[in-house]
């Protein structure tokens, strides 16, 4: 099989590659990726004789074109994804998230390759922190920044491309990852750097904010269950049960780091900050059979503070540049 995997340079992504080259040898690997800040060729170092590396916009018609044509799968990970990013600045993601993803559904139309499109719980909005209710693949979209609605888009996109050209196509929207490769922008890897630096943790507002976190090896296994056993046309739910809220992840990194366990500051909440996400995984595990590996949420925080501890070369450089753009909006 020859798989296209865009945006495989970053932090799923990546992973995804690491994972498909080591548990399925036979495949042929090609990554498109841009390699903006986000997109780190050394994410790839460990199986750059095994992957062939692109170094394109999604955006480009005319590459997207060649590859996609030369592949058997597309697995679309490339995105921008940072919602602080995207209220400083939403053009980049109209371009990645909508453009580009036109124009690989364009090309696998032209092509008849299967697609397989990567996307988020944010784009159901956020629910009550005092509720049972869960997110369904039937939960009407209702994002609220520029990142969640354009992935929202994306995945409209996605689902037209099949019912009115017949794309044989699948979509996953999945909870929030957490993992080796995280940029360091990213809430746990911030946290994470900062306490191997000696600098107390951040937390917005009060810390309530509920998220469902899993581990990126866990979505990337259910992504492979959804592309060998999904129905073309249906979306399906990745979660393992992970619902913490911010201010219990900052208290279990502080345990973890032998701190106390209000050794943290509180910054300006972001605008618009949803309340909690929660996803209902059960159509994944009853009809695909998945289910999470990394179930103990702290012992795969623990693994993760190991990594970036063992890695402190691949994030030191970005450390400095990603903390001037928190400390100028007062975060």
């Amino acid at each position: 099989m020859k798989i296209l995997i865009t945006g495989g340079a970053g932090f799923i992504g990546a992973n995804f590659v690491h994972q498909t080259v080591r548990e399925r040898p036979q495949a042929q690997v090609t990554v498109l990726d841009a390699l903006t800040y986000a997109g780190d060729r050394s994410s790839l170092a460990a199986v750059a004789d095994r992957v062939e590396l692109v170094e394109g916009s999604i955006t480009d018609a005319l590459l997207v074109d060649r590859l996609v044509g030369e592949s058997d799968l597309v697995v679309h990970f490339a995105a921008e994804s940072h919602n602080d990013n995207s209220l400083n600045d939403p053009s980049p993601f109209v371009q990645t998230n909508l453009v580009g993803t036109f124009t690989l559904l364009e090309a696998a139309r032209k092509h008849g390759v299967r697609f397989h499109h990567i996307s988020t719980d944010e784009v159901y909005g956020d629910l009550p922190l005092d509720t049972p209710e869960r997110f369904t693949p039937e939960t009407p979209y209702n994002p609220s920044s520029p990142y969640s609605s354009t992935k929202a888009g994306s995945d409209l996109l996605v689902r037209a491309w099949v019912r009115s050209f017949g794309v044989q196509a699948t979509i996953s929207n999945c909870s929030n990852n957490y993992g080796p490769y995280q940029h360091i922008e990213k809430f746990i890897p911030r946290q994470v750097t900062n306490l191997i630096d000696g600098v107390r943790p951040r937390l917005y507002g009060q810390g309530l904010n509920v998220r469902d976190w899993i581990h990126v090896e866990d979505h990337n296994s259910a992504v492979w269950s959804i592309i060998e056993k999904g129905q073309v046309g249906e979306t399906y739910l990745i979660g393992a049960d992970g619902e913490t809220s911010n201010l219990d992840v900052v208290r279990t990194l502080l345990e973890i780091f032998g701190r106390d366990a209000d050794d943290f500051d509180h910054v300006t909440d972001r605008p618009g900050h949803d309340l909690r996400y929660a996803i209902d995984a059960s159509r994944l595990r009853n009809e695909l059979g998945w289910a999470p590996r990394y179930t103990d949420f702290r012992q795969g925080l623990a693994a993760t503070v190991e990594w970036y501890r063992a890695n402190e070369a691949w994030w030191r450089g970005a450390k400095a540049l990603t903390e001037a753009k928190y400390a100028a909006s007062g975060q």
